[in-house]
């Protein structure tokens, strides 16, 4: 009796997961429509600010920096202790986060949308105007 219930219980398990998943997929651009509509939050600004600081040429040239130099204490740094030795990675894994970004703009120039693009999204976006109306002279 114990087993037949576990199945059961194993069952509804699997169904609602199943359902759950297809409820995500059948609601997935509803949501994504919300999350698009970016305002004017209190922090944007500043989150900003660090997003260009990360991704700017200095930002590069320290991930290449700290690339060489944490390599090079791993590889020549012989015995150390599990928190530097944790500290090292950390570095090493930021430095390599930084440069992969800016490697990958450079080489693919970013999200480039072409003019023509540009120009026909503006020209349907426009709202349309009224017909005039015509007066009739008696």
């Amino acid at each position: 009796m114990k087993l037949n219930q576990n199945n059961h219980n194993i069952f509804l398990f699997y169904t609602l997961l199943t359902l759950m998943f297809l409820g995500l997929l059948l609601f997935a651009n509803n949501a994504l429509a919300a999350v698009g509509a970016g305002g004017a939050l209190p922090y944007e600004s500043w989150l900003v600010n660090l997003r260009n600081s990360v991704t700017g040429p200095v930002a590069f040239t320290l991930s290449i920096v700290g690339i060489v130099v944490a390599g090079g204490i791993l590889i020549f740094g012989g015995e150390l202790n599990a928190f530097f030795r944790t500290l090292i990675f950390i570095v090493l894994v930021m430095a390599l986060l930084v440069g992969a970004n800016n490697i990958m703009t450079n080489l693919f120039q970013g999200a480039v949308i072409p003019v023509d693009a540009i120009t026909e999204m503006s020209t349907t976006n426009e709202p349309e105007t009224a017909p005039e109306t015509k007066q009739q002279t008696n």
